[in-house]
């Protein structure tokens, strides 16, 4: 989504190199360590965040922006994590009859956690894409939690 806080000339070519890869940067360190935790992602758009938030208005608000959104994937798949334990542990405490419950529940968490990664991968590199264009991106299912 684009937003109208930014101004509509195109940002330096410089600003829109740092911010694509920031975005792509954030992605490879992802899939290099554990794409699921989003931690690796949220390091390298802290990094950089932290590094060009002053000097430029254009790269601080997308690295804020992955910042925000490698966080809540990681929130994300911890949630799907946590319930995919509880599902296993229904399972043995019922002594495996629960699973007549619990495998449509385990079929719609690895779904979830398919859908969960596809959305991961393929919003990076939207982000990376409008970044080179000079455009602003807002990731899909964002917690806002650092604002600006």
């Amino acid at each position: 989504m684009q937003t109208a806080s930014f101004p509509q000339t195109l940002p330096a070519s410089d600003s829109r190199h740092w911010a694509a890869a920031m975005h792509i940067g954030a992605l490879v360190l992802a899939l290099l360590t554990s794409w699921m935790s989003g931690v690796a992602g949220a390091l390298v758009a802290g990094v950089v965040y932290l590094a060009r938030r002053d000097d430029d208005a254009f790269v601080a608000a997308h690295a804020r922006d992955a910042l925000n959104f490698h966080l809540s994937m990681c929130l994300y798949a911890c949630a799907i994590v946590v319930a995919a334990i509880g599902l296993l542990g229904a399972t043995v405490l019922t002594l495996g009859i629960g699973a007549i419950v619990t495998l449509p529940a385990g079929l719609l968490l690895v779904a979830a956690a398919c859908g969960l990664a596809m959305l991961w991968l393929i919003s990076s590199i939207v982000a990376a894409v409008r970044a080179l264009n000079g455009e602003h991106y807002r990731h899909p299912m964002t917690i806002r939690f650092f604002g600006g």
